[in-house]
């Protein structure tokens, strides 16, 4: 009985103490791993060593800064950290600010939160579409499949190629897939 109640709290005492980490960072060796306070999700944590992610890419660039605003008042934030590959089609600020006033700080309150999150996954296919990819999917007349449950139509109009109306001005590759600039937010119809 002594053992038994012995090996019950050994392995009491071993759960408890092998929960804890008190250690606000880690070295696995070939990358130091850090992780913050405020968000406890993928998106969290910060690695020194590894190429940038899309979300990372996203947050070092000004013209950003609005869909950065608007991927974390979301709180979509791990899904653009994903190990993908994800191809995300990203609205620079000007076209945030194509929308009707007043648009972007009503989708950023918290009771629109789905909303928000549900036109942000809209550029977002789960998928690898580099920039020639994309021209094979116009060619054969594909729609790509997005993240938000919907079809957006590809185009090539004079060598230049279109996602769900809007051209397609940039292609950033980064760790987990590509970021294709664009300057209109892509709402779905519904």
């Amino acid at each position: 009985m002594n053992t038994r109640i012995l090996l019950i709290t050994a392995l009491f005492i071993f759960s408890f103490v092998s929960c804890k980490n008190d250690k606000p960072a880690t070295d696995t060796g070939s990358e130091k791993v850090t992780e913050s306070t405020e968000h406890k999700g993928q998106a969290s944590v910060t690695d020194t060593e590894s190429d940038a992610n899309a979300l990372q890419v996203a947050k070092s660039i000004d013209d950003f800064s609005t869909l950065v605003a608007a991927i974390e008042a979301a709180g979509v934030e791990d899904a653009v950290v994903n190990a993908g590959p994800l191809t995300i089609f990203a609205p620079l600020n000007s076209a945030f600010a194509k929308l009707p006033e007043g648009t972007v700080e009503n989708l950023v309150l918290p009771e629109n939160k789905a909303t928000l999150a549900f036109i942000l996954t809209n550029h977002v296919a789960p998928a690898n579409y580099p920039i020639k990819q994309l021209k094979k999917e116009a060619k054969k007349g594909r729609d790509l499949y997005m993240a938000s449950g919907k079809y957006l139509m590809v185009e090539n109009k004079d060598g230049k190629i279109f996602v769900g109306g809007t051209e397609v001005l940039k292609t950033v590759q980064v760790s987990n897939g590509w970021i294709h600039v664009i300057d209109d937010v892509l709402v779905p119809a519904e």
